[in-house]
């Protein structure tokens, strides 16, 4: 069991590598065009099913090298294994791009997000939507968590779906 156990870190670090990799690829694409403020569901879309696509395939590819026998134990672990290192590394790579690529990004999307709320909330003052972005300036840290806890929740669920679909018990003997 220990060995099925080592093989799911294994077969977890690398998808979540991969994905990491892919995803931070995809944020660079969307820096050089330009379109790093977009958020729409294009943007939110592409980025899920770049880490939904990597889930899939790491225990798919866990399942084969596992002589095409897979737990909905093992199904878990490697999803949410995936999400979590693919995580860490889109949580790094934002780190960094909003300290250090772009060091004003942060206060560009509060502006954004002040003139979004300036048009749905026609009737708020500006002041009051400045001390609402005030306050959420003052809970930005908690975006990392959150960002993880998302991840980790997609690789769950994408985890037991593929889980149920592939799963297949070894025969007792």
């Amino acid at each position: 069991m220990e060995n099925s156990q080592a093989e799911t870190g294994k077969f977890a670090l690398n998808y979540g590598l991969i994905v990491g990799a892919v995803g931070i690829a995809f944020g660079v694409m969307l820096y050089t065009m330009d379109m790093h403020y977009e958020r729409g569901l294009a943007v939110q879309g592409t980025q899920t099913l770049i880490l939904v696509v990597g889930i899939v395939l790491g225990i798919y590819q866990f399942k084969k090298a596992n002589l095409n026998f897979m737990t909905l134990s093992e199904a878990l672990k490697v999803g949410a294994g995936v999400a979590l290192i693919a995580g860490i590394l889109g949580i790094l790579y934002f780190y960094i791009f909003s300290n250090f690529i772009e060091p004003e990004y942060m206060d560009k999307i509060y502006e954004i997000a002040k003139q979004q709320a300036l048009i749905d909330n026609p009737k708020l003052t500006e002041e009051e939507i400045d001390k609402g972005i005030e306050m959420q300036k003052s809970f930005s840290w908690m975006s990392y968590p959150i960002i993880l806890i998302m991840n980790i929740l997609i690789g769950l669920v994408v985890g037991v779906i593929t889980g149920l679909i592939l799963k297949k018990d070894r025969p007792a003997y």
